[in-house]
This record gives C-alpha cells, structure tokens and sequence, in this order.
C-alpha cells in the first residue's frame, strides 16, 4: 500500500490549487481522524493511522476545482489520487461524503473515520454533529429529495458516532479536549511558503 507522507500530502495540495480555507478545514479534519483513530487503535482496532490521517488531508483535494467544474469532488478526488499511485487513499476520499457500506465490519474502518471527521468540522471549527448536518441541510436539502436523502445520511451519521465512540474514553463533545495542538499559521506555511 502506497500512502503519501504529510509532506507528499501538501505537495499534492499545492499542485492542485486548493484554496486556502479548504486547506484549514482538512487540515481540522485530519486532526479530528487522528485523535479517533489512534484511540480506537489503542483499543485494539487495527486502523491504519497513516491511511486515516492522509486521506482525511486530502478528502477535499479537487473541491476548488469543482466550484468552476460542478464536478463530483469525491469522484475526481478518488481518480487524481489513484492516477498519482495511491489508490488506498482515493478510495476513502471518493467515500468522505456517503460510505459504500455504512457499519461493514464489527468495527470502524479508516472511511468510516474519515468520513465522520468531516461531518464534525464546519468551515474551520469542530462543532457537534447536529451542528453541522443542519448546516449540510440548510445548504443541500433544496429539494424534497435532498432533504430526504441528507436525513437518511444524518441518521447513519448518528450511528456512526455512537460507533466510533463506545470504545473510546471520552464523549463526541470533548473531542477538542483531546486533539493534539496545530498551529494552522505553521502548517499553512509548510503548505504554500511565506505568501501566506
């Protein structure tokens, strides 16, 4: 399995322009799937931590490009991952919005953990659940269907959180208590030099 190194991450960052709020948000996503998959591989699930935490940078690797395209982010994400060699990696990005298989195995896998990441980080902040799937439905559900479809995707995503935390030793609330410190100015340095 071929995964790229933090600094392969941000090479590939820059190479496809993203904007620089979308680089804080997976930057905040990434700390998020961290945290949860280095707990839940303390309690014995074997996730890979170096396949959560650069699929969870890039999960929104081709997002400024679909603002001009309309393209399906997680598709052309998944495709420009694979084409560069990490097809790992491109498969858990093309699932960040909706998982294949919600609940698969006995546990979480690294989708599922990268796919709760995001729906935990609104813009730059780490906000609940609720938070941030009413705001998935304010932006998304302008249909009848949409808003069905986004409320079947709220209720597996509740699920998926009592999931992911029964076997960890804190509530989904205390989350930013646990994270390990990032200065966003550091990283974002590393990301696009000085300019920033």
């Amino acid at each position: 399995m071929n995964i790229p190194s933090r600094d392969e991450c941000y090479q590939l960052i820059r190479e496809m322009n993203m904007l620089e709020h979308i680089a804080v948000h997976s930057l905040q996503v990434s700390r998020v799937a961290a945290l949860l998959a280095s707990g839940l591989r303390k309690r014995g699930n074997g996730l890979n931590e170096k396949l959560v935490q650069a699929s969870a940078l890039l999960h929104d690797i081709t997002k400024a490009r679909s603002f001009k395209t309309g393209e399906l982010h997680s598709d052309t994400g998944c495709r420009y991952l694979t084409d560069r060699g990490y097809p790992e990696v491109g498969d858990i990005v093309r699932q960040h919005v909706r998982l294949d298989v919600y609940f698969e195995s006995d546990s979480p896998t690294e989708a599922e953990i990268v796919n709760y990441a995001d729906k935990r980080v609104l813009h730059d902040k780490i906000v609940p659940l609720q938070e941030r799937m009413e705001y998935i439905l304010q932006r998304y559900g302008s249909s009848p269907d949409s808003r069905s479809r986004l409320e079947r995707l709220w209720h597996k995503s509740k699920l998926q959180e009592t999931r992911i935390f029964v076997d960890l030793p804190f509530a989904p609330s205390r989350i930013e208590d646990y994270m390990a410190a990032m200065d966003v100015d550091v990283e974002l340095n590393k990301i696009f030099g000085s300019s920033v």
